[in-house]
């Protein structure tokens, strides 16, 4: 396999962006979200720059643990998140937008949970959030985490390897 000097730029530059940390703005790069039946292109300030927000990142949509713990765990803790005076949930995976639309329809998210798409991985770039699945066919994805966001500052981050016990709208109720 020949390496190409694209790639040894691409995976030293990757490997130099520092994880986005309690205190830090959130990066303002161009997400997709489905609305009035189209794909909508907006900037994450617009999206995520107001109020109290809960970003989770998944791997991917459909996957097992995202469908079967992960998001599902914000949809039914809806009313938890409502009592901390959370503005908005949003789910962002580096897919496209219809399938994440498509997602959020079959897992019924409704007004739960905003589905956001990645699709170039810009925000999971930009935050540090950013990890090569290779050995899982899945290429580069985000990682599984959670964010509490503020008035567009991060005031939570959480990273789960393994499971949800962190990232979960269990594990980030108590720092909200």
């Amino acid at each position: 396999t020949k390496v190409t000097k694209e790639a040894v730029i691409y995976h030293n530059t990757m490997s130099e962006i520092k994880q986005i940390q309690k205190g830090d703005k959130l990066p303002d790069v161009d997400v997709q979200i489905f609305e009035n039946d189209d794909a909508k292109t907006v900037k994450t300030s617009e999206l995520f720059g107001k109020g109290t927000v809960v970003i989770i990142g998944v791997p991917g949509a459909y996957t097992p643990i995202c469908t079967r713990d992960h998001c599902p765990s914000f949809i039914a803790g809806a009313k938890k998140l409502q009592e901390k005076k959370v503005d908005l949930v949003a789910c962002i995976s580096v897919n496209d937008v219809w399938v994440m639309n498509a997602w959020g329809e079959y897992m019924k998210t409704g007004q739960h949970v905003k589905m956001v798409a990645d699709t170039a991985g810009l925000f999971g770039k930009a935050t540090g959030m950013w990890k090569e699945y290779s050995a899982a066919i899945l290429g580069g994805r985000t990682k599984r985490f959670a964010l509490i966001v503020k008035e567009g500052v991060v005031t939570h981050v959480a990273v789960d390897d393994e499971g949800v016990a962190t990232t979960s709208a269990e594990g980030v109720l108590p720092y909200l």
